[in-house]
C-alpha cells in the first residue's frame, strides 16, 4: 500500500473511530477518503484485514463493553449511544465478538467488582449537546459573561 492511500484509509478509520455512535454509511467513509465506495471497501479490507463495516461494529461492541462495566443504563440505552439501531443486531454482533451477550458482560463485570456504576442520569446529562442558547451566553461580550 502506497503512504498517500495508507493516509486517507487512517482519515477514514479516525472518523469511524471520532463518530462510531452517528450512522455511518460506506459513502461518506469513501468520501472522507477519497475514493469510491468500492475502491474504498477494497482497500480498506486489504489494509486492516476486516469490512469498513466490521470495524465500525466493533468499534461500537468495544465502547459499549465500557459502557456496561460502567455506568447504569440499560442494555438498549447502551445499543443506542454506541450507535446500533437495533438492539437484536448489537446483541448479536456483542455475543460474536466477546462471547457472552451483553447482560451476562455486564454480570460478570459487577461479579469482578471495581468502581460503582454511575448513574445514567449522569452520563445522559453528560453527552447531551448544550443548547444554541447556552453556547452564545458563554461567548466573550455576550450579556451576563
Amino acid at each position: 500500500m502506497t503512504p498517500p492511500t495508507e493516509f486517507h484509509l487512517r482519515r477514514a478509520r479516525d472518523l469511524m473511530d471520532a463518530r462510531y455512535a452517528e450512522p455511518l454509511d460506506l459513502d461518506a467513509l469513501a468520501g472522507a477518503a477519497g475514493f469510491s465506495r468500492y475502491h474504498f471497501a477494497r482497500e480498506f479490507r486489504a489494509a486492516f484485514g476486516e469490512t469498513p463495516g466490521g470495524y465500525l461494529s466493533r468499534r461500537r461492541v468495544e465502547r459499549a463493553k465500557d459502557l456496561l462495566a460502567s455506568v447504569n443504563l440499560t442494555v438498549t440505552e447502551i445499543c443506542v449511544l454506541v450507535g446500533f439501531s437495533s438492539l437484536s443486531s448489537f446483541s448479536r454482533r456483542f455475543t460474536e465478538l466477546v462471547g457472552c451477550s451483553p447482560s451476562g458482560y455486564r454480570r460478570r463485570a459487577v461479579a469482578r467488582g471495581g468502581p460503582p456504576p454511575i448513574p445514567g442520569c449522569y452520563v445522559m446529562a453528560w453527552s447531551r449537546p448544550l443548547p444554541p442558547a447556552a453556547i452564545a451566553d458563554k461567548r466573550p461580550g455576550a450579556p451576563g459573561s
